[in-house]
This record gives C-alpha cells, structure tokens and sequence, in this order.
C-alpha cells in the first residue's frame, strides 16, 4: 500500500467522523467511521519488519486532526490561538491512544491490541473530562447528541456507553470487512457479522422501545426562558449600560409571564454592575428584578446569571484565585454565578466550577508562575475565577423543588451534571452564553448536548442563551420550543418536574472506572512482552 493511499485513508477516518457533530448528519456514521484507519495501522501491523512503531503517528495524527478542525473549526470566531492549541492538544492525545494500542498489538496478539484500543480510548476520555487542561468536546458518545431515538439507553451509561458501542462497531466490523476482501466472502465468519449485527441493531431497538414506552410523571411547573440577544462583543460588556440591558430582559419576560409562572430563566452572566457578595440584594439590577417580582409575578424565581465578588478581610483568609486591589492589601474572588431572586429576599447562589481553560481559569498556576510578569505585560491576566467543590441546587421558597444551575461549559459533563441530582434537582437549567462563535455549528453543538444530559439523568430542561439556542427540552431529549439564532425571544411552557434516579446518575462512570482497570492489566501486560521479546 502506497504511502499517498495510507495518508487517504487517514484522511477519510477524520472526514467520516465529522458529519455527526452536525445537525445534517447522524451519529450512526461513527459505527464504522474509524475502519480506513484501521486498515492504516492493520497494514502497518503487517508489514511490522518494515516500518517502525512511530509509522503509525503521522497517519492517525492526520486522521485525527481533520476530525477536529472538521468538527470544532468554528472556534476561530472566539480564539484563533484557542482553537489551535485545541487542535494539537486534542490531536496529540488521540494519536497517543492510537498509537499505544499498535504498540500493544505488535508485542501481543491482535485481540489483545483491539481491546487495548477500547480501554485506552475509554481512559483517554475519562481522564481528559477531569484533568487541569480539558476540551471533551468529541467524546464519540456525544456524537449521537441528535439521535435521541436511539440512544435512551444512556440513562443506564451516559456518553461513554455510545463510545463503547462504536469502538466495538468498528473493530468487529473491520475484521469482517477485511476477511471479506481477502476471500470475497464471509464463510466462516457468520458467527462474528452476527455479532456484529446485534451489537448495532439491539442497542438501537432497546433505544426505540424506551423511547415510545417511556412515560414522564405529570408534574407540570410553567417556565419562561428569556433570549435577550445583546451582542457579546459590542454591546454585552461595556457597549450598552446595564440598565439598558435589563430593560430588554424585562420587557422579554413580560411579554410571556404569566400568574401561573413559576420560573424565569435567564442567560449567563447577564448581571455584571459590581455585584458583592455582602450585599447582592443592595446591587441596583438585582434590586430592581426583585422590585419587578413584587410588582407583577411574586409566586415566580428569577434564576439569572451574574458576575460578583467577595472581598477577604486579610490575606491570610484569601483563596487561591484572589486577586489583590492595586496597592491596597486586600484581595477579592471574582465569580461566574448563578443567582435565584424571589420575594424571600433570601440569596441562592451556585458558583460556575467547571471553567474554560485560558478564559476563566489558569491550569496549573503552581507550575506556570514564571509566566505571571509576562501576562500581566502583555495586559492579559494570571488567575481563575472562584470555584466551589460542590455541586449546589436552587430550591424553590413554597415546594423544596430543586433547580440543578448548569452554566455553559457544565453542560458538556455527564456525570458533573449527576452530582447537582443526586442532591435533590428535579430539573435542569442550563444558562449560557454562546454568542462568542457567531452563527456557526458551535452554538447548535452545545445546545445539543443539553439533549444528552435530559436523556442520562430523566431531567426536563429549561436552556437559556444570550443568543444561540434557548429551548425547552423533555426527559426523552425532545426540543419542544426553541428560537432562532440572533434574535430577541421568549419561550414558555410545562416541563414536568421529576425526582427519580437513573441508573446513570446513581453509578455515573462506570464504564470508564472499569476501562482503567483493564487498561492497566493490559499495560503491564504489554511491557513484560516487550521485554521478552528484546531477550530473545
């Protein structure tokens, strides 16, 4: 096999891997998606006497690649230097996957290899969800974010069980295909495509029954979601005054507040007027919210999104993330929130944790401090936003009932969206603010993931964006309102409340805890193999 013929089939892998990440395409293209690249490594095994084990590096790293530029290019719009260091990040961690999974094969078996492959890729995922720097973005079981008929069996194991299933499509049917061309037939092989096809079409039709049987308890509470669409470059942060602003927000949540409303749900970070921690209820635009409440719609909670402060009375008592007051010796956490106003004039807050690495957070500040006096002469900033350590729900003054606050990025985390039920949530707001990259696929990629989080947990879902994609989403991932892009808007209707665990949330990761096990057998396994090897 020609050397242009390698790079091809790699090249193919990465662009059948794209469609699913796009409203037009459909996750099921990821069930043999990664077969060209595994005749690349299959020839590369083969001929094992003639090429080294690195060979393998360049042809997946260019699969690889023309997935994630094909499927996240959109991240130009926001950071062209972001989008890149994603691409090579992103790049260099699955290539290292694919590439120790040849190792293994080479100094194995080919059962052992393909086994590999599905732990590593599992770890790979799980690992990278959790670590410092983090961009999950194509975790291969969030490609079926807009196939919801057939993947309700995600309550039983989240995103990483699509993963499992495609992994396992593409190695069974590589070796069938493969056979296949070699003998022009499948004899001997029906026993393996009939495996095959079960592993396909059974998860798909347990999906289908789920799907048409299952049933929401009715407990219907009336939500309005508000859309304002102010321009997060030009008018969000300092073009339009806030006052301004919260006359747009009001003016949208009257035109669909009811007597009967009992939440309005507004986007991320939309109160930024020097909000503190001491004082919220003090701070003009939440005042005045809560001015509004009293006025028209007491029985509702105004769940918004806000930036605030809290000022520490000495160093000693400073976080990690604290910044200091020029010159003064005090020093104050900046946060991403989520705030709940109603007439009690009691505050709930939740703190953003989950934060965009290079945005709203520095990873490892105890490594990189030698970079402080360079970022802060470049006019950029060394520190994070505050975080808390625990997921924390909102909960309604009359009925206890619990409001899981996911903010942005949050939402791409399966089993981190787990923890907020576990504590008692009964829906799902996620509020956010995707106007950063323009009309392109990335804001309708993040509203679809919304989708998995309703279907992994059985939450309805009340979404609101600044601008991009506001909607309402039911416990089967179904959009039953939702608006245009860049367009002032509202929404209201029902969402049915719910307080059952799925499997999902109560055991969360499992499929990934277990694929460090075995990827660590197999890792030990592996390097004895090597060494036998190089006495013989």
């Amino acid at each position: 096999m020609t050397k242009s013929r390698l790079i091809y089939l790699s090249v193919l892998s990465g662009l059948l891997l794209v469609p699913a990440w796009y409203e037009f395409g459909t996750g099921l293209i990821l069930l043999f998606a990664f077969i060209p690249l595994l005749f690349v490594e299959d020839f590369l095994y083969e001929k094992k006497a003639e090429h080294r084990p690195h060979k393998i590096i360049l042809y997946a790293g260019i699969g690889f690649l023309t997935w994630n530029a094909g499927a996240t290019w959109w991240l130009w719009n926001a950071s062209p230097a972001g989008m890149f260091l994603a691409f090579i990040i992103n790049t260099m961690l699955m290539t290292i996957i694919f590439w120790l999974f040849h190792i293994t094969r080479r100094n194995t078996s080919s059962s052992t290899g393909y086994f590999a492959l599905i732990t590593g890729w599992l770890v790979f995922e799980h690992f990278y969800m959790y670590a410092e720097i983090n961009w999950p973005w194509l975790t291969i079981g969030n490609g079926f974010a807009n196939d919801i008929h057939l993947i309700q069996w995600y309550e039983y194991t989240g995103s990483f069980g699509g993963t499992l299933w495609v992994l396992l499509c593409n190695i069974l049917g590589f070796n069938l295909l493969k056979h296949l061309i070699y003998n022009r037939s499948l004899k001997g092989k029906v026993w393996e495509a009939g495996i095959l096809l079960g592993i396909i079409f059974l998860p798909i039709i347990l999906s289908l029954t789920i799907f048409s049987t299952y049933q929401e308890d009715a407990d219907p509470y009336e939500i309005v979601v508000l859309q304002p669409n102010i321009d997060p470059y030009e008018d969000k942060f300092g073009g339009m005054d806030m006052q301004q602003q919260l006359d747009i927000l009001l003016n949208l949540a009257d035109s669909m507040t009811t007597e009967t409303t009992d939440f309005i749900v507004a986007p991320e970070t939309f109160l930024n007027d020097n909000i503190w921690a001491a004082d919220i209820y003090d701070n003009t635009s939440v005042r005045r919210i809560y001015d509004h409440l009293m006025d028209r719609y007491k029985q509702a909670s105004f769940i918004v999104g806000l930036t605030y402060y809290e000022l520490y009375k000495s160093a000693a008592e400073k976080s990690v993330t604290a910044r200091e007051i020029r010159g003064s010796g005090t020093y104050y956490d900046s946060y991403n929130a989520a705030l709940q106003i109603d007439t009690s004039m009691v505050p709930q807050t939740y703190i953003k944790s989950k934060l965009v690495v290079g945005v709203e957070k520095m990873p490892y500040t105890e490594y990189l401090g030698f970079l402080r006096k360079l970022t802060l002469r470049l006019g950029g900033t060394f520190r994070s936003h505050g975080t808390q350590e625990f997921r924390e729900n909102l909960y309604t003054r009359s009925d206890s009932i619990g409001v899981s606050p996911v903010i942005c990025y949050e939402s791409i985390f399966g089993k981190y969206v787990t923890d907020y039920i576990k504590e008692g949530s009964h829906f799902i707001f996620v509020i956010t603010n995707d106007g950063w990259w323009g009309n392109t696929p990335g804001y309708r990629q993040h509203h679809s993931y919304s989708r998995l989080r309703a279907i992994e947990t059985r939450r309805s879902v009340a979404r609101s964006a600044n601008t991009g994609t506001s909607s309402l989403i039911n416990q089967k991932g179904e959009i039953l309102q939702r608006t245009n892009y860049w367009e002032p808007a509202a929404l209201r209707g029902e969402l049915n409340a719910n307080e059952k665990l799925t499997f999902y949330t109560r055991h969360g990761d499992y499929i990934a805890r277990t694929a460090y096990f075995f990827s660590l057998i197999i890792a030990l396994y592996t390097i004895t193999r090597v060494i036998i090897n190089r006495r013989k």
